[in-house]
């Protein structure tokens, strides 16, 4: 227990960095969206991130991972999360930013959903009542009928769908590639996807004094979010990451109330921790299995 202690205090640390790259990330889009429309976002945050990961590459002199093998699952991959990623920035712009997170959420649970027809995985009666729950956090977050359902909540749901399939086909590529190969083709892909879409109508806005530094950070905050989320993961069990994750949410509702005077609404709350309780129920129950089992290997996403 001594030496668990310490553990659990360094992934606070590094969830404290998810938590504040998320943020930043969510406040650059904001701010860019004034300027710069999605598909430019995403071209110039890969450009950031095609030098963080060759830089990288070369350091570690890791270059021989990048390879071509199975180059159309990393296709198919990086247009599932371009289209997402796209999805977020445009509802980071036009609803409170408390909202995009809690709908975003619910991307494990739609991976519960979407695992057994995917990846031919076993649907549980405990990941179909987390998905349950998960769903019904959703409705009080949205509240159809109550409000009319916005383009931007629902483009923030369907963003939780595609970042879902994304998670799927990252588990798919994993047998055969590493992380670093994965890296330098989602960089490499998405700037091209990026700037096939941006320039569609015939002009890409470039950066300028005021928008460089917000477009650095998306394409830095980005990727040290997930290196936070990993460092983390690989110290703590999940039961423990999982609810400091969830600290995004009162986080990033401060932020928006602070910065963009978003009042403070007791429904995205509420849903949110909805939909954190379902999420929580399945990550419990799996890590109860996985001790159960101790010859059963663990993955963390």
């Amino acid at each position: 227990m001594e030496t668990a202690r310490p553990q659990i205090g360094k992934a606070a640390l590094w969830m404290t960095g998810a938590i504040a790259s998320f943020s930043s990330m969510a406040i650059a889009g904001r701010e860019l969206s004034v300027t710069h429309d999605t598909f430019e976002i995403m071209f110039y945050r890969s450009l950031v991130g095609i030098c963080v990961v060759a830089l990288i590459l070369t350091l570690t002199r890791k270059w021989h991972q990048v390879s071509t093998e199975r180059i159309g699952l990393h296709g198919i991959r990086n247009v599932l999360h371009f289209t997402g990623q796209n999805l977020w920035f445009y509802a980071v712009s036009v609803i409170p930013l408390a909202q995009v997170f809690a709908l975003e959420f619910t991307q494990p649970i739609w991976v519960i959903l979407l695992s057994p027809l995917l990846l031919k995985e076993r649907l549980t009666t405990v990941r179909m009542l987390s998905a349950l729950i998960g769903f019904a956090g959703i409705l009080l977050v949205a509240r159809p009928g109550t409000v009319p359902l916005s383009a931007g909540v629902m483009t923030a749901a369907m963003s939780a769908v595609f970042f879902a399939l994304t998670t799927i086909s990252t588990k798919s590529l994993t047998r055969f590639a590493s992380i670093g190969c994965i890296m330098f083709w989602l960089t490499v892909m998405q700037a091209v996807l990026g700037l096939i879409a941006s320039g569609i109508d015939g002009q890409i806005t470039l950066p300028s004094a005021s928008t460089a530094p917000f477009l650095l950070l998306v394409g830095l905050a980005g990727l040290l979010a997930h290196y936070c989320i990993t460092n983390a993961l690989a110290i703590a069990p999940a039961t423990v990451v999982v609810p400091f994750d969830f600290a995004r949410l009162p986080t990033i509702a401060v932020v928006g109330m602070v910065l963009y005077h978003e009042p403070l609404n007791q429904w995205t709350l509420l849903g949110a921790a909805v939909i954190f309780a379902g999420i929580f129920l399945n990550v419990h129950a799996e890590n109860r299995n996985s001790l159960a089992t101790p010859l059963r290997d663990t993955q963390h996403k």
